[in-house]
């Protein structure tokens, strides 16, 4: 049975190895996109959509849309809140409370070292929620202890095993089946248990989280660190709904959008402002006119602080003193390049000047401390200003950035732009320019509404061809939570599984460069690349990936080569 598991797994990673097989050997002079003029049969068609709308096929689906009928299944992804979601990803998502909080709510309730000291010398005041007060107090208790002792610099001291435990207590924690190390803790008072957590080396307290219930876990994830907590629950968020949830395009569409306008999690005060991002300024407008989610991106503390906006003012006056701070040019650069025109779009040097000018002012109070957009006027460039041929009139303060909005949204090479992006995710990394222009066309025709271009690219024969089916290499993420869905898996907690992401070339939230992670096959297709995707099936299929438990291929109701096991 296992070895029927690992065979179909193995089959699938390595169908990798020959996604892009109908590209090569092409004849000198012959028309490359040929192949996109020959139409897929009707069971190639339900194993495209899901191959392309989804994270992966699950046992079932093909059959599930087979009844209910193709087309009326991808207007309901189109439509994601028409779809009822699974109450068991709903059930896992309520455990990962960080994910519903502001992002000053998150400062407060899982603060960094540094709030935690404002807490301790009562300057902020301490989490409501008594379980996370008395962990944060923990802190501070400790913090205050080495203030005491003049030490601060070498960090707080753990308390000592041998003081808190028996020697067979001690014995019964660090040896032994694991349900029987669980229960060993679990028979201590509760207040002792908060401080045995805090005593564990570090590897005895990882035995101890990958068997603890999720209530337990969550203490222990505390002692590693509060603002650990936020990293942890937005990782396992993405991969939980990636796996179990429902609105599967809705999913497919929040990354793709996300890297997009890729903002990278550890950047200061971005490991707090990440989560109400994605949440409030990706996710509701993946879907919808493309100028509002624009704005939403352009508006987002996350933004601004990652490609330092916020830290941009108004050039000083001409013989006036410098001012410490002065102009900043990386969001108007990366907004014209990445966001709207790209690098091809026809905007100057001079252009990404005036766009910086025009958003000067944009800022944020007080982001390590989880603050909000606001528009400092004292900050801005009161000037006049030419984006693009278009000149904006001094005096227009806020608005300035508005209307550079306005005018790359509406521009067609914004149009072109996002919509062969588009094309190069789902249809084939060198789509058909001439699927490109009937969907930059839909773009300039109805205001940028995406969900219409994502119509035309579904409706296009060019899409159901045989140029796009098995054409594309699939993202590590898409990997990892397509074999999870092939196997029949069952996810408990998703840490491991995102480590196991990041091993395999795409830590989630981690891009540092602008660009974000790419949409193209041969930034995936390396021989160290394929070793690990090997290497992943196998412990996949093994079920060696702690938190997360697969079926055999036979017990998942898996044939091998069907197309759940499709990973291309």
């Amino acid at each position: 049975m296992r070895v029927r598991a690992l065979a179909g797994l193995l089959s699938a990673v390595c169908a990798v190895l020959f996604s892009t097989a109908p590209a090569f050997g092409r004849k000198h002079g012959a028309d490359p996109y040929a192949r996109f003029r020959t139409e897929l049969s009707g069971d190639q068609k339900i194993r495209h959509a899901l191959n392309r709308l989804t994270f992966g096929a699950r046992p079932g689906d093909e059959a599930r849309i087979r009844s209910t009928g193709l087309k009326k299944w991808i207007d309901l992804q189109l439509h994601p809140a028409r779809i009822a979601e699974n109450p068991s990803l709903e059930a896992r998502l309520r455990a990962l409370d960080t994910l519903a909080m502001s992002s000053e709510e998150l400062v407060r309730n899982y603060p960094t070292p540094q709030i935690v000291r404002l807490m301790a010398s009562g300057q902020l005041p301490y989490p409501a929620d008594p379980d996370r007060r008395m962990m944060v107090r923990r802190l501070a208790e400790r913090f205050t202890r080495t203030q005491a002792q003049g030490n601060s610099a070498a960090g707080p001291a753990q308390p000592a095993m041998a003081a808190l435990l028996t020697p067979e207590q001690i014995r019964a924690l660090g040896s032994g089946p694991p349900l029987q190390r669980l229960a060993a803790f679990e028979e201590m008072p509760r207040e002792k248990q908060d401080s045995v957590i805090e005593a564990l080396p570090g590897g005895l307290r990882q035995q101890l989280f990958d068997i603890a219930p999720p209530e337990l876990r969550r203490r222990i994830e505390m002692s590693f660190g509060p603002q650990q907590v936020v990293t942890r629950d937005l990782v396992e968020g993405k991969l939980l709904r990636a796996v179990y949830g429902e609105r599967q395009l809705e999913e497919v569409l929040t990354d793709f959008w996300y890297n997009h306008f890729n903002v990278f999690l550890y950047k200061g005060a971005d490991q707090y402002l990440v989560t109400a991002y994605e949440r409030d300024a990706i996710r509701p407008h993946v879907l919808g006119k493309f100028r509002d989610l624009l704005e939403a991106t352009a508006k987002n503390p996350a933004m601004l602080y990652y490609l330092d906006n916020w830290q941009s003012v108004a050039p000083a006056p001409a013989g006036a003193r410098p001012a410490r701070r002065g102009l900043n040019e990386n969001y108007g650069r990366e907004l014209l390049e990445l966001h709207t025109l790209g690098v091809d779009g026809g905007y100057t040097q001079k252009d990404v000047t005036e766009v910086a000018r025009c958003f000067t002012g944009w800022t944020i109070r007080q982001p390590e401390r989880g603050g909000a957009f606001w528009f400092n006027p004292r900050a801005h460039d009161g000037g006049e200003k030419t984006v693009l041929g278009v000149q904006i009139a001094a005096g227009g303060g806020v608005d300035d950035g508005e209307k550079v909005l306005d005018i790359l949204a509406d521009h067609p090479s914004t149009a072109h732009f996002i919509s062969r992006k588009l094309a190069q995710r789902f249809v084939a990394d060198n789509p058909p320019p001439a699927l490109v222009d009937r969907m930059a066309r839909t773009f300039l025709k109805t205001g940028g509404d995406l969900r219409e271009v994502m119509k035309t690219m579904f409706g296009s024969r060019e899409f159901w061809s045989a140029g796009a089916y098995r054409s594309k290499v699939k993202t590590p993420l898409e990997i990892a939570a397509g074999a999870v869905r092939a196997m029949g898996g069952e996810v408990d907690y998703a840490f491991n599984l995102a480590n196991l992401v990041g091993q395999l070339g795409e830590p989630l939230y981690r891009k540092q460069e602008p660009t974000g992670y790419s949409n193209s096959g041969k930034d995936w297709l390396n021989s160290a690349g394929l070793l690990a995707r090997m290497n992943f099936a196998l412990q996949l299929a093994a079920n060696r990936v702690p938190g997360v438990k697969v079926k055999a291929a036979d017990q998942a109701g898996i044939e091998l080569g069907s197309p759940e096991f499709e990973m291309h």
